[in-house]
């Protein structure tokens, strides 16, 4: 079988010929020298870290051909020798100047909501809340405090709304401050607070709540900038963006290296087959829009509102109700799958990413193995509409950092796919969820220390009907769940009329509750079988009349039974062990 190999390395050019000895400079030059080739093609990128102008466009015509495949890999892949290669949408920041101990730079137009310093996420500056006596009004805020006067750059401010509901968290930006009688007025950046004042309106035992709500937390202002290791970036000037940065002990703005991310996405791939991306860490990619003046309404899981109809839900007669989004928005990826087929994506790396990392949109037969995802500002894997994907043996960790609601991993609208032997790990709210669907099965992964910040979620979560029969519907099996933290959840969390589920033989441990059988809507053909947990679900007593609640063991102590033991030997990573998924 004859193969080509394309060459592209940091310090190449793109008029040489793409071989070992002069290699392209760009992966956009050795895609488009690829479509002129035939059989297997193997993009080989040398050490270093690739800079990208703007976001790598694959598409149908960037195919494997004739049952071959188009592969993108470092050099030496799969080898002692592989080298380390970083696909980046970052800018480095130099020019530094110093000022009372803060790093200035003068950036241009540039825009960001990240900034990383030596590899590490540096926080945005910020303040808990507002100081005072604080009111909301129709148009913001008023507070008795003048505090909000001094701050440098109001209109860049950023206010977080944490909880507005269990499971949500707003961020709206300020428009102006003023001086009002003995205090400060607040003015909000319309339509993103007129829109939460539609969205956020709940009932809950006769207590009525409007709005957002009081903001939990401020950002991005230089007033702020008292911890070491967090920035701001000042827009108040068009143009003449100013980067502050508040260094930690050791950090020299001669020998650390600052890295503020430009681009949105890194690789949008849109109606390819047979292309296989391997090894590659993808990094250093930013999202605007919650910056804007829309902001970002959060409702649940990677869902947003971006205005349109709002509908009431009834939480059960006597209980309360809450408004939702007609419709949703979905949190971007900073690398996205279109219509994709028979695409692999195998030990990469994705960090560093100011949105969700990988993002697959309809399409069929992707695989996405042995990857790493963490420090994202989302979740890292989103599945939406697509039909018979695997995602397998992939470590989730530290996500979710700036847009708390993402899930790790997440199906919407999906058919047929498998999520097995993954570790899910320290996010702060649902490890693995599925929405409505066909055909899920979510098969020995680990989850720890997931809802960590945010309420009403669970280490694995479903909702929604998922099938027409046991054939067709859910299969939730040999995962072990522990450690879900904070108040009111359920570790493994049937939801929202989830119908058609099988549970079985999970093992579920330190949770606030390891299930819940009465939900509303309610469930309908769900089993829950062979499972072991430390304490009975709620609503275990008495099942209802949807629920076949049959041979489980809730079981006291440290100590598991040998089962249950059994069950967790299986279940998270396979690299030790390599091995096929159980479908």
């Amino acid at each position: 079988m004859s193969m080509t190999e394309l060459f592209v390395a940091p310090d190449g050019d793109d008029a040489a010929q793409g071989t070992r000895e002069h290699p392209f400079a760009t992966l956009d030059r050795a895609r488009h020298m690829a479509r002129a080739l035939t059989g297997e093609i193997v993009v080989r990128l040398r050490a270093g870290t690739h800079l990208l102008a703007e976001p790598l466009e694959i598409t149908e015509d960037d195919s494997g051909r004739d049952g071959h495949c188009v592969v993108y890999q470092p050099h030496g892949y799969g080898t002692a020798e592989q080298e380390e290669v970083v696909v980046s949408g970052g800018r480095l920041i130099t020019g530094w100047r110093e000022q009372d101990g803060v790093w200035l730079a003068d950036v241009g137009d540039l825009d960001t909501r990240q900034l990383y310093v030596d590899g590490r996420r540096a926080e945005r500056a910020g303040a808990g809340g507002l100081p005072g006596r604080v009111t909301m009004t129709e148009t913001g805020y008023t507070t008795d405090s003048t505090a909000p006067l001094a701050w440098h750059s109001p209109s860049d401010v950023e206010f977080v709304h944490r909880g507005v509901y269990p499971w949500t968290e707003a961020r709206c930006g300020v428009a102006a401050v003023s001086a009002g009688g003995d205090g400060t007025v607040i003015t909000m950046t319309q339509p993103a607070f007129g829109h939460a004042l539609e969205l956020y309106n709940s009932t809950w035992e006769g207590q009525t709540s409007r709005g957002p709500g009081l903001p939990t937390r401020a950002e991005n202002d230089a007033a702020f900038l008292t911890e070491p290791g967090t920035f701001v970036l000042d827009r108040s000037r068009p143009g003449h963006h100013v980067l502050r940065y508040l260094p930690r002990p050791g950090e020299h703005p001669e020998r650390t290296q600052v890295v503020a991310p430009v681009l949105e996405t890194l690789l949008r791939a849109t109606g390819v087959s047979g292309v296989t991306f391997r090894g590659l860490t993808f990094a250093d990619a930013t999202w605007l829009r919650p910056s804007g003046p829309d902001g970002f309404l959060h409702y649940h899981g990677n869902g947003f509102y971006t205005g349109g109809p709002v509908d009431t839900v009834s939480l059960g007669e006597g209980v309360g109700s809450v408004t939702v989004p007609g419709e949703s928005a979905t949190i971007p990826a900073c690398v996205v799958l279109e219509d994709a087929s028979d695409v692999r994506i195998e030990g990469c790396r994705f960090t560093r990413l100011g949105a969700a990392g990988l993002g697959v949109s309809g399409g069929a037969d992707i695989t996405v193995r042995g990857c790493d995802f963490d420090t994202l500002s989302a979740g890292a894997l989103v599945l939406d509409g697509s039909r018979s994907a695997l995602v397998e043996d992939n470590r989730v960790h530290r996500v979710a950092l700036e847009f708390s609601g993402s899930p790790g991993i997440s199906l919407i609208g999906t058919t047929g796919c498998t999520v097995a032997h993954n570790h899910i790990a320290d996010v702060p709210h649902c490890g693995i969820v599925a929405g409505p669907g066909q055909g899920t099965r979510i098969l020995r992964n680990l989850t720890t220390n997931t809802m960590q910040v945010l309420a009403d979620g669970g280490g694995v979560y479903l909702s929604g009907p998922q099938g027409g029969s046991h054939g067709t519907g859910a299969v939730i099996r040999g995962n072990v769940i522990e450690d879900t933290l904070t108040p009111y959840n359920f570790g493994l969390y049937t939801d929202y009329g989830a119908a058609w589920v099988t549970v079985e033989e999970n093992v579920v441990v330190r949770a606030d509750s390891t299930a819940v059988l009465h939900v509303s809507p309610p469930l309908d053909n769900v089993v829950y079988r062979g499972n072991f947990w430390d304490a009975d679900p709620v609503g275990a007593d008495a099942p209802p009349s949807g629920v076949t609640y049959e041979d489980n063991t809730t079981f006291t102590g440290e100590h598991e039974p040998e089962a249950a033991a059994a069950i967790r030997a299986r279940a998270g990573l396979l690299r030790e062990t390599p091995a096929a998924a159980s479908r």
